[in-house]
């Protein structure tokens, strides 16, 4: 009977045994499906950041054009007004010359 028991014992250490080995296999693999995981998502993020870079460098390049250009708008109205400024004054000291002949 103490034969019988020992060998249950053993047989019982035997499957403690393949448990631990089980566990230890199950940890590592869990481990490895974590970064294979983070792997993934550090790589879509990255992908996502650049595709966004991309984005907002075309933005800044159409809104710096646009800038540019309402720029040169600016200045061309700014010297379009001075010159019918200028008429404008010009006209003005006609008429008063006119005006004071009569």
């Amino acid at each position: 009977m103490l034969s019988a028991t020992e060998e249950r014992v053993g047989k019982l250490e035997e499957s403690m045994e393949d448990a631990k080995e089980s566990d230890n296999m199950l940890g590592e693999s869990i481990e490895d499906k974590r970064e294979q995981s983070r792997d993934f998502v550090t790589m879509c993020l990255t992908s996502q950041i650049d595709s966004v870079q991309e984005l907002l460098d075309s933005q800044r390049k159409k809104l710096t054009e646009r800038n540019n250009a309402l720029e040169v708008m600016v200045k061309t109205l700014k010297e379009e007004i001075m010159a019918t400024m200028m008429a404008l004054s010009t006209k003005i000291k006609e008429l008063e010359g006119e005006l004071a002949l009569c």
